[in-house]
């Protein structure tokens, strides 16, 4: 299948009213910013300073996702990172009538029937945070270090297509960066360009 790579386009909701500069510049300090789970409660970046810190744009009716998903390899991805201590967010930028938006409690259910295993599931349906972080395709991974900076941003593997046979032999860049963090090592491979369905920002 063909691969989408997609600009990103407006915006998703950020709860707090911070400054959000354009786009994360990879070996930068990533912006902090501040969203509401699936619950309800606030959640920012800046909690988590300390930790590594994944985030995961996710849009469930994306096929680039569903073939992550359904194959139980981003679950295999996200309980692999939390158990060596890495924090797991995973982000919903769609807006209200586009594919992908879900409500708290969707979210919720998503999370449930998948067995997902992020830290938590953020909700940013006017699009905020994701084109801050340009955001451009579900799943785009970003991952933030302990220090708060930005040292991985890009797709989740090398094998830009929705076809689940083709993760086996993929290299998950996002595992291999955080085993390098982890052995105290730069992320060798520090930006890949992001496959998947374009993130349905609002109009």
């Amino acid at each position: 299948m063909r691969e989408y790579l997609f600009a990103a386009g407006a915006a998703i909701a950020a709860v707090a009213a911070m400054p959000i500069a354009a786009q994360q510049v990879t070996g930068q300090q990533a912006q902090d910013f501040a969203l509401t789970d699936m619950y309800g409660k606030t959640v920012k970046l800046s909690d988590y300073r300390g930790k590594t810190v994944v985030l995961e744009w996710n849009n469930p009716g994306c096929p680039f996702v569903q073939k992550h998903y359904t194959s139980g390899n981003m679950q295999k991805t996200q309980a692999a990172a939390r158990a060596d201590g890495a924090v797991w967010l995973t982000i919903n930028s769609g807006a209200p009538g586009k594919q992908g938006h879900m409500t708290g409690t969707e979210a919720q259910s998503f999370v449930r029937k998948t067995d997902a295993k992020p830290t938590d599931y953020l909700l940013d349906p006017r699009g905020v945070v994701g084109k801050a972080y340009d955001a451009r395709t579900t799943p785009h991974m970003y991952i933030v270090d302990a220090s708060g900076t930005l040292v991985y941003q890009g797709g989740i593997d090398d094998r830009p297509t929705a076809d689940v046979a083709d993760i086996k032999g993929a290299r998950n860049h996002v595992l291999a960066a955080l085993d390098e963090l982890k052995a105290g090592k730069a992320v060798s491979v520090a930006e890949t360009r992001p496959y998947g369905c374009s993130v349905k920002y609002a109009s």
